[in-house]
């Protein structure tokens, strides 16, 4: 039998060990996935805090709820650890880390590269290593591979395997879990992409195979550029509109209907999330190796980078309607999160509309139901530690003006109606609900 045939075998068998680096909004719910199919899992991360949350049950991610952590913390086919030489205990090692952009809005693998390096000092023969961190074309062969051979002295494709699949996580979408979400996989080589299918196909609804590893790299990147391009539309057909007096949810509700030739995007105050304001960059930088310019691309982050100073300039605006001048005011902006309904703010454009606030003589205050506190993070530390404000009509009244930033379904939009005097709705929240006056509510 050769090595191939025994670990497809063991695959089969129900004893093939999946090593999770990274116990994120990507790797725990991956772990969850497996574990479901009776799959030995072991989850790996730096952070001991949350190595000690999953192996106690204590929810860290609030949209993945208690049942997942407490059926991962009882189970014999489940275990956490900070020991990263327990590596060689996996026969397969999936990389779940952050892939940001630096300071100079270029790829930071610093992350890829660090985790890589780990694993190459517990490398074996017969591992399954895949990377499934959002990055730019070619980086899972040109990057990761040496770093694994020169480590390891071993060679890939023949001593171990290789594979990328791109994560495609939607946090708090209820129609669709890692488990029901197809997973394209690419191999370094025909026995690399054959291994990892049949590993996924164990827990994933669809498993699509793709020639290599940058063509899947390269979907991922296809995916979020095409929802960064069309949010830039309609953002940009916002702002006009708002010029011509025309309301665009009402355009884009409209044209909705259409039954072909078109699929409905929203406008918002920018873009959030650890994928869509950061992957289109990933290409941006790799093409300039191939004297390639994406100016498509580049027009697009262009549009949503600047929708935060689009909505503190609707607010100034609000303000000047009441006679009042936003230095000195106090203003609630509601929802830190980037989405509605989950408690995941990475890169949420809020951060920015606070900073831009400040910058303008505001005190700024929120409100999120889902972030009583904004914990430690590495892009807007001096807002670290800020609390959320009580949701009363005494506090919330007491504002010049509230900002609707995020749209959680759990916030009574019809009492922010009642409470505040002027409200800039940057997501359509308020529609329907019946203005005190023309300048009650603004959007933005």
């Amino acid at each position: 039998m050769t090595q191939l045939d025994s670990l497809l075998k063991k695959i089969e068998d129900q004893s093939y060990t999946i090593g999770i680096v990274g116990l994120g909004y990507v790797g725990l719910p991956l772990m969850w996935t497996f574990h479901q199919q009776g799959m030995p899992v072991l989850g790996f991360d730096i952070d001991d805090k949350k190595v000690q949350n999953l192996k106690n049950g204590i929810p860290y991610i609030k949209h993945l709820g208690t049942e997942m952590m407490e059926t991962l913390a009882n189970s014999d086919k489940a275990d956490a650890t900070t020991d990263f030489s327990r590596l060689d205990e996996a026969d397969a090692i999936l990389m779940c880390v952050p892939t940001p952009l630096d300071h100079h809005r270029e790829p930071d693998m610093s992350y890829v590269e660090q985790t890589t390096e780990t694993v190459s000092k517990y490398l074996r023969k017969g591992q399954l290593v895949i990377l499934e961190s959002t990055t730019w074309p070619g980086t899972t062969e040109e990057l990761m591979i040496p770093i694994l051979e020169k480590n390891s002295g071993l060679k890939a494709g023949k001593d171990f395997y290789v594979a990328y699949s791109p994560e495609r996580e939607d946090p708090g979408n209820p129609d669709f879990n890692t488990a029901r979400i197809p997973k394209v996989v690419g191999g370094h080589g025909e026995e690399a992409l054959k291994l990892a299918t049949a590993m996924y196909d164990t827990a994933i609804v669809q498993t699509v195979p793709v020639s290599d590893c940058k063509t899947a790299e390269a979907v991922k990147l296809t995916e979020n550029i095409f929802r960064s391009v069309n949010i830039a539309l309609v953002n940009e057909l916002k702002v006009v509109y708002e010029a011509m007096d025309i309301d665009v949810h009402e355009v884009i509700d409209a044209a909705a209907t259409k039954p072909f030739g078109f699929m409905k995007f929203t406008p918002g105050p920018g873009l959030g999330g650890h994928c869509i304001p950061i992957d289109p960059f990933y290409l941006t930088w790799k093409a300039r190796e191939f004297e390639k310019h994406t100016r498509f691309i580049e027009l697009a982050g262009e549009v949503n980078t600047d929708m935060p100073r689009y909505v503190v300039e609707r607010t100034m605006h609000a303000l000047n309607t009441h006679k009042k001048a936003m230095n000195g005011s106090k203003i609630l902006v509601i929802g830190l999160a980037y989405k509605p309904d989950v408690d995941d703010m990475r890169e949420s454009p809020t951060f920015k509309i606070f900073d831009l606030l400040k910058k303008n003589g505001a005190e700024v205050f929120y409100y999120d139901p889902y972030l009583p506190s904004i914990p430690k993070n590495r892009d807007f530390a001096e807002w670290t530690g800020t609390t959320s404000v009580e949701w009363n009509k005494a506090t919330i009244s007491s504002f010049d003006a509230t900002i609707i930033s995020t749209n959680h379904s759990n916030i009574n939009y019809a009492e922010l109606a009642e409470w505040s005097e002027c409200v800039v709705d940057t997501r359509n929240a308020m529609n329907g609900l019946v203005a005190k006056n023309e300048n009650h509510i603004f959007k933005a």
